[in-house]
Formats: structure tokens, sequence, C-alpha cells
């Protein structure tokens, strides 16, 4: 009932965020909250013009940008527009310096922490129970690593897990960052899909990859860890690991319901033949497990001939089991710590890998973070330096395959990797390059 000059009068000492808010109330306040008149002062307060007069007074520089032109001539809500967008692109070329400076050992951007901070980034999980109704989980903490970022949730208002259906990991970003402060979780903020998985018979469908006596941890491709109470068969928490490669882009750029597409590699000129095979490959290989980090190594100078294409695969030997040269430590026991708000502890022979393969030319060819586990092999080592239990890792996706040997010193209660190898799909090899192999 309060006549709309009042309102707008109100309306005109909101900041950008509130008057973002009180738009959501109802179709009257909506339109009100898109004058012209209240944004384009908003926007002159935070955009000055490039060019200022300097013989006008103060009040009249002020009120020069708002003439008749710039209000009348301009559909309702432009210049609310104009100050998001504005302010989307001033944040984003924020982030665009801070990811220009690239580590020479992983070849990704070294400042991914401070990037992620720039653009107030963070992380939720909505799950979706069979009645179409969402919980959303907020609460994470973070651990970066040199490749990575691992995200834990946990939460004592889990809903069951029988009435789950999916769950789906949101990249979120506010809609106007403002660095001088946390973002507001009532603010306007913006999702984007990384990925939806399904719940539904959670372990018959997904790979048991450890226990404690607390929990079991369930793997879902790609990258997320649920953890299931022993007792109850209730969450307990839900892990997930990132790759910094493209982290930003499927954070930031999906919508609310449809992944980010990553866009298709443009082949260069080069010496790349089948006859002839890769070369000059690198590899960052990340092994962690929270807190802990095992393994933190690069491998230059990879290749692959053409003896070593077989079953749709090219074949990228890392460590060989016969060069013990090159056989390499684990530091400390291999475990992935968890938490909740009361109790913690770390599943053991389970673990985190990143790995980071750069092409000939130093760009980020295969990347992924993923956990894995170790499994017990039934053949005994048949090195005379390394007399232990084997043990095996693998991983595999569309695009390749990782295949690691270690060998377990109960001497010395270390890990050697005695044995990894990269198998590359041909696929993702003639796509890349625009080749036939």
């Amino acid at each position: 009932s309060m006549p709309s000059e009042m309102l707008m009068k109100i309306f005109s000492y909101l900041d950008a965020v509130s008057l973002l808010c009180v738009g959501c109330v109802n179709k009257h306040f909506y339109h009100l909250a898109n004058d012209n008149g209240i944004w384009l002062k908003i926007y002159s307060s935070c955009f000055q013009p490039k060019r200022t007069i300097w013989k006008m007074k103060s009040k009249q520089t002020e009120t020069a940008p708002l003439d008749c032109t710039a209000l009348h001539d301009r559909k309702p809500g432009y210049w609310k527009k104009e100050y998001i967008f504005k302010q989307i692109a001033t944040v984003k070329n924020r982030v665009m310096q801070l990811v220009k400076p690239v580590d020479p050992y992983t070849g990704l951007p070294c400042k991914n922490k401070e990037a992620i901070k720039a653009s107030g980034l963070s992380w939720i999980i909505v799950l979706k129970d069979k009645t179409g109704k969402e919980h959303v989980v907020e609460k994470a903490n973070l651990s970066f690593k040199d490749t990575s970022v691992t995200i834990l949730w946990y939460s004592t208002n889990w809903p069951c897990l029988d009435v789950l259906s999916t769950l789906k990991l949101f990249g979120v970003t506010p809609l106007l960052p403002d660095q001088s402060r946390d973002p507001s979780k009532n603010g306007p903020r913006r999702r984007s899909l990384i990925a939806e998985y399904h719940l539904a018979n959670l372990t018959e469908s997904s790979v048991a990859v450890g226990a404690d006596k607390l929990v079991q941890l369930f793997s879902l491709n790609p990258g997320l860890l649920v953890g299931l109470w022993k007792e109850k068969n209730e969450i307990a928490f839900v892990m997930a690991s990132l790759h910094y490669h493209q982290l930003l882009e499927r954070s930031t750029l999906g919508s609310a319901t449809v992944q980010y597409a990553l866009p298709l590699n443009e082949p260069v000129l080069d010496d790349v033949d089948p006859e002839y095979g890769l070369h000059d490959y690198n590899l960052h290989l990340d092994m962690h497990g929270g807190s802990c980090t095992y393994l933190c190594g690069t491998f230059k100078s990879l290749f692959c001939r053409k003896g070593d294409i077989a079953n749709g695969y090219l074949r990228l030997t890392v460590v060989s089991l016969k060069d013990n040269t090159k056989h390499l430590p684990l530091i400390g026991t291999l475990g992935l710590s968890w938490e909740t708000d009361v109790f913690k502890g770390n599943i053991k022979d389970c673990y985190v890998m990143d790995v980071t393969l750069l092409d000939e030319t130093g760009k980020p060819f295969w990347c992924f973070s993923a956990p894995v586990y170790m499994e017990l092999s039934s053949k005994a080592s048949s090195l005379y330096d390394y007399m232990g239990h084997i043990y095996t890792t693998d991983y595999a996706d569309s695009e390749g395959k990782v295949c690691v040997e270690l060998v377990w010193l109960e001497e010395t209660k270390e890990y050697f990797i005695v044995n990894l190898v990269l198998y590359i799909s041909t696929k993702k090899v003639n796509n890349w390059y625009g080749t036939n192999y």
C-alpha cells in the first residue's frame, strides 16, 4: 500500500546486492528495483568515466552522467545489466591476470589459490531425494595441493541415504564479488554444475575403496568419495577432488542445469607422425591423502614408439620394473584422512592421485584428480632389491589409464613404486592432433 514514490526513495539508499535481493520480493518490487536512475547512480559511483572536465565543480561532475539520454532512451533494467556485466568483467580480468604466470614444472597457473579467492568461488553439493526435494550442504573444508583442491563436506543433518536419488556438485560464485568482505550466502549467487552422481544403490553402483572402524568409502567418477557410517549405513561425509586444469571454467562458466562444455583443442602444425609416435611429454604426479603428501614428482621426456601402440592405447612408460635407478619411495604410510564434527580417522591403502600430463609444447594434455586404492597382488616380488608384498593401483577414464605397481618393504616400513605406466587413448590423441594413430 506504500506509494511507489516512497518505495523508490527507500530503494535509492540501498547498495547493489540489497537492491537485487529486494527485487526478488514480488513483481512490483522487481520493476521498481530496475529503475535506471538508481542503477545509473550505482554504476557511476563504482565506475568513474574515463574523461573528466577538471574545471567543473565536483557536484557537477557527479551529476554529468545522469542526463536524460542515459535514462529515458534506455529500457528499464539497462543500467542494472550494465553494472552486473561490468562487475563480472572486472573480476574476470583480475582472475585472468592471476592465472597468467605458469609453473614450469606443472604447466599450470601457479596462483590458483589467489585466483579462486579473487573470484569468490566456493563449492556446494545438492542432494535430491526421490520426491524432488533438494538439500543443500555448504559447509566445506578446503585442502590445496600443487595441482588440485580437495573439498570435504560433513554435516549432522544428512538426509537418509535410502531416499536420495542424486548428488550434484556445483561451483558457486557471487554475482557481485566484493573484495573488501566475504560474499554473503544470502546475496545473489550463480551456480555452475560440475558433475552429477546417482546415489540409488550406492554400494552396488560405486567402487568400494576402503574402510576403517567407523566408516567405509565408495568412489564415484569423476573424483568423488562418499563416506558411510558402518553401523547406520548413512552418509558421514562427502569428499571431492578437483584438478586445477580448467577448474575455474568448470566451476564458473556452466549453468545450474548444464555442465560447461570444454572447447576442442585446435591442432598446431607439428612433427607428429604416427610412424614416429609421441615424444617429449612431461608428467607431474602427486599422491596425497588430505593433509599428507606421499609423492610429488616431475618426469620429463616421456615418449611412445610405434611398437608401444596396441588395443587402442599408446603406452608411456614412466617408471620401469627393469630400471631400479628410477624406482621411487613414498614418504609415510598411505592413507586418506577424513573428519566430521566429532570423529576423525585415516583409511589405509587409499589416497588421491593427481596426474598432469603435458604435451611437447607444454600444454596440459590429460589431467585428473581422483581417489584410488591399492590392491594386494597375488604375485610375489621377483626383484632382488625389493623382497616384499606387491600392491597395484589402477585408474581409468575415457581418455586413458594409469597402472602403478608398488612393493612394501617390511624392514624400512615404506612403499616403493617399481612400475608406473600411462596408457593414452588413441581417440584422445587423434582428436588432439588431428592425426590417425
